[in-house]
């Protein structure tokens, strides 16, 4: 019999054409307008989100009217007197489990006789499907409900209970199955669509990710398995964006499905692997970037890096594996890679002591190229708010101060790009030390930063030499009077002697001056003014 009606091609039915009459179905006159309603407009119901086109729109409820139901494909009165003996299907979503089985589709449940085929259909359809949506608009299809009953166990057990309340009447009258409050009227009815479809990939493959993500919801909600695996078939194939990533992802959350049927899907979705196992990531790619030799891929990949771990960043980061000691890990190895280069300009290393890969790129290079990781590494500190033992650790570089004094000022300047962004970040605020690191700080790189300051103008590489000139002056103000007068003299004796190849800190010169040598109410009107 199933057969028979895939030949015909009218195993549900959704078009306006006119049906034969039937002992459920009579025949339908239509009235005539009356003449003052012919003005109005006709009003339409129309179906959200829906992916067909305009040639399918004929499919959809036009009206509905109190005593006239206008279902797809045929016209039938229901009386208000009559009861209305409906089984009722609930569709908000909630958890639910679905497993796949193994055996075959489910049978249609169990005909009493040869009129429960046809129950007085001429055409073989024998179930009324109404789908009611949330927010108004409603459905009506006339469907086979041996097609209903082989492809979802929530209908077959619908139909099957109505049989069976129905059996001792031995009524033929027509199954009718109504579904509330349904979210997509469009998704819910192309998902019973899929039932009837020979090709049902290529119609997924049509609708595409996002609307097969919504239609694997309802066909787990309604148990129907062949859509369930099409879908998850369907997805796992394909690519998704990170909008259909979350979407599948929630639908996970509500929906249990067997591991079987999910595993390549999840693994798309969910790393599986243990904490034991899972490899340090995070640190593995800042390593690889402070040794990559390729200039652009280095900034390339800089850039990429510090948009994942950042705090700005979009990215979850509850389960990075980067840690404070792996990023002052890799800060040692950088600092002493640019001691090494230092001694090697120096001419201290031996020749047999250096490869043939470092000696194939110039100095300044090579220096500039630690140096940039430094303050890579430095900006990621400062946005984790992890970087108060940099300070310590910079103001402890006695090496590198040394080999400063006698270094040409064409590669010493390096350093105080180091010394600058340390600068800019405590004026800022963004890095909150104490007392005694920020002294160290200053009495180790101030003298340094006077004289490589002529250099960082031509050399910027990014800096902000205003900012800088400001940030010096905020941060020296920021420690207690006596060490200032030590430090703003210094300034002032190398100003007065190079002009502009210094750094400019006459405004914070003055408020030392006026903290230190006028009285407070003086000090207070001035700064005031």
């Amino acid at each position: 019999m199933e057969s028979s009606y895939r030949r015909r091609h009218r195993t549900w039915c959704c078009s306006f054409a006119v049906p034969p009459s039937s002992p459920d179905n009579p025949p339908f006159k239509p009235r005539r307008p009356k003449p003052e309603a012919q003005s109005k407009p006709a009003f339409s119901s129309s179906v959200p989100n829906s992916p067909q086109s305009s040639k399918s729109s004929s499919r959809i409820v036009a009206r509905i009217d109190p005593r006239r139901i206008l279902s797809p494909g045929r016209v039938s009165p229901i009386e208000d007197a009559l009861p209305d003996p409906s089984p009722v299907l609930d569709s908000a979503p909630r958890s639910r489990s679905f497993r796949a089985p193994v055996a075959n589709p489910i049978p249609p449940p169990p005909m009493n006789s040869a009129a429960d085929v046809t129950v007085g259909i001429s055409d073989g359809f024998d179930v009324r499907m109404s789908l009611r949506g949330k927010s108004g608009g409603c459905v009506v299809l006339e469907l086979n409900s041996v097609i209903l009953c082989a492809n979802s166990e929530v209908f077959a057990g619908l139909i099957g209970d109505y049989r069976k309340g129905n059996s001792s009447s031995g009524s033929n009258k027509m199954c009718r199955i109504e579904v509330p409050e349904v979210d997509n009227l469009g998704v819910f009815r192309e998902t019973i669509e899929l039932m009837f479809e020979d090709d049902v990939p290529k119609r997924l493959l049509n609708i595409g990710v996002y609307r097969s993500i919504d239609v694997l919801e309802v066909s787990a909600g309604i148990m129907f398995t062949k859509g369930v695996l099409s879908c998850l078939q369907y997805l796992e194939a394909v690519p998704w964006t990170e909008e259909e990533e979350e979407k599948l992802r929630n639908l996970f959350t509500r929906f249990k499905f067997d591991d079987e049927t999910t595993r390549d899907i999840l693994g798309r979705l969910y790393l599986h692997d243990s904490d034991d196992s899972k490899p340090n990531v995070a640190s593995q790619l800042v390593w690889s970037i402070t040794t990559c030799v390729n200039a652009n891929a280095r900034n390339e990949l800089k850039s990429l890096v510090k948009g994942l771990v950042c705090k700005s960043s979009v990215y979850e980061k509850n389960h990075l594996d980067l840690s404070k000691d792996d990023l002052y890990s890799v800060c040692h190895s950088c600092i002493d890679s640019l001691i090494s280069l230092f001694e090697e300009a120096l001419g201290t290393v031996p020749n047999e002591r250096l490869t043939k890969k470092d000696m194939n790129k110039p100095m300044i290079e090579r220096i500039s190229t630690q140096v940039d990781n430094i303050n890579w590494l430095l900006e990621i500190m400062l946005d984790g708010q992890i970087a108060e033992d940099f300070v310590d650790i910079w103001s402890d570089q006695h090496r590198l101060l040394k080999m400063h004094d006698n270094a040409s000022p064409m590669v010493r300047y390096e350093l105080s790009r180091v010394s600058a962004i340390l600068f800019v970040a405590m004026a800022t605020r963004k890095l909150q030390c104490r007392l005694e690191a920020r002294s160290g700080l200053l009495q180790a790189w101030f003298a340094p930063m006077l004289l490589d300051f002529g250099w960082l103008q031509r050399c910027r590489k990014g800096l902000d030499i205003k900012v800088l000139q400001e940030a010096m002056g905020q941060t020296l103000l920021t420690l207690p009077l006596k060490q200032q007068h030590t430090l703003f003299m210094e300034w002032f004796h190398h100003f007065s002697r190079h002009g502009t190849e210094c750094p400019n800190l006459s405004k914070a010169f003055q408020i030392w001056w006026r903290r230190s040598f006028l009285r407070g109410s003086e000090t207070h009107a001035i700064e005031s003014r």
